[in-house]
């Protein structure tokens, strides 16, 4: 089954409300948020989709160089490649785009290995979790993304994820480091049962990790994700000996040699699963298996991803067994997007799809509707 076509689509998503981390606005309403399918097709006539998502806020990958590595570099490279050959696949495209400091492009190759897998479900009439010999595919729970610098807008948000049957809350720190605390305070107080996830994405030094920490023991969070700079492995390590709340690694983990690094210097007590930074789905279940077996914790989450994003990454966490709520927030930003039939999300459960592959349809209509 070789590989005769790969098709790039660069598209800009409707959003519902604007979505900003510390390190600035990953998408807007009036701009939308930059994705991009990729449709691989072989010479049986079976094909698959894939999608990445960049953000130049979150890394240095946007919609243009994802295009570009895609197009110049990726399709050149595929043509004619054993599609259900993925351990050569990544071998040669590793080959064609060399790692730095991560991988290498890796929400590039993401789209390229999530599509190869929807492929390859789809030539063999297998679902994903077949493919990985687990159990049928059921559902996840989703938690509830808050992002905002009021304390007011915070706990509304999360009285409303509590009343509206999710059972965590991911909220994000440093939009304004002077408002952190009572952000945090608003929300145990609106929505003291749930799951309470903080996520900093990298805003802080240790002295103020410390400091933050001990608040937070206080307050009640559960898990203190991503608090100081990605390559500051040592300063997560020190960190962790000065709290009780479980620190998590998100944005210093792209790679399976990531996981075995945090592992060695005992970093962190909880592992960030994402499909799209860790290069799809084959990198991100090699990195929750390695740190699985290792004893760490496991959570699950996205980079506002569509619907598609969103389902291979829930057929993921249910196979990795993760528990907790995960941080799949696309629904709760996107306004439209081209899959018109897959799962079934109904505020905090996605009910999974049973068909081949990931199992979602795509709209070309609609892929015309919002291609850039």
């Amino acid at each position: 089954m070789r590989i005769t076509d790969v098709e790039l689509f660069p598209l800009k998503l409707p959003m519902k409300q604007h979505f900003t981390i510390s390190n600035g606005r990953v998408g807007d309403a009036s701009g939308g948020a930059p994705h991009v399918y990729v449709r691989i097709t072989a010479d049986n006539g079976a094909f698959g989709w894939g999608e990445a998502r960049p953000s130049h806020r979150w890394s240095y990958e946007t919609l243009e160089t994802v295009s570009s590595t895609i197009k110049d570099y990726l399709r050149p490279l595929l043509l004619g490649m054993e599609a259900t050959d993925l351990r050569s696949i990544h071998a040669a495209m590793n080959r064609e785009i060399r790692a730095g400091l991560g991988s290498g492009q890796p929400i590039a190759k993401a789209a390229i290995d999530t599509a190869l897998h929807d492929l390859i479900g789809n030539a063999f009439g297998m679902p994903l979790a077949q493919m990985w010999h687990g159990s049928p595919a059921a559902g996840i729970k989703l938690s509830y993304l808050i992002s905002t610098a009021s304390p007011e807008e915070a706990a509304a948000k999360a009285a409303y994820a509590r009343e509206n049957g999710y059972e965590g809350v991911d909220v994000k720190i440093g939009l304004d480091p002077q408002q952190d605390i009572a952000i945090l305070e608003a929300v145990k107080a609106a929505a003291p049962d749930l799951f309470f996830r903080v996520d900093a994405n990298q805003a802080y030094n240790l002295p103020q990790a410390v400091a933050l920490a001990k608040q937070m023991e206080r307050i009640g969070v559960d898990v203190f994700e991503q608090p100081l700079p990605a390559n500051n492995l040592h300063g997560h390590a020190e960190l962790r000996k000065k709290t009780t709340i479980p620190i998590a690694l998100d944005e210093s983990i792209w790679t399976p040699g990531d996981v075995m690094q945090a592992i060695r210097l005992e970093a962190c007590d909880t592992i960030v699963v994402k499909l799209t930074k860790m290069g799809g789905l084959s990198g991100a279940k090699l990195c929750g298996e390695i740190a699985r077996e290792a004893g760490f914790e496991l959570l699950g989450g996205g980079l506002t991803e569509s619907t598609l994003g969103l389902t291979a990454s829930a057929h993921l966490f249910r196979y990795l067994g993760i528990k907790r709520p995960v941080d799949l927030n696309g629904p709760i930003f996107l306004a439209d997007d081209p899959v018109e039939a897959g799962p079934v999300i109904t505020e905090g459960d996605v009910e999974l799809p049973q068909g081949a592959g990931i199992g979602c349809t795509i709209s070309m209509d609609k892929i015309e509707k919002f291609r850039v």
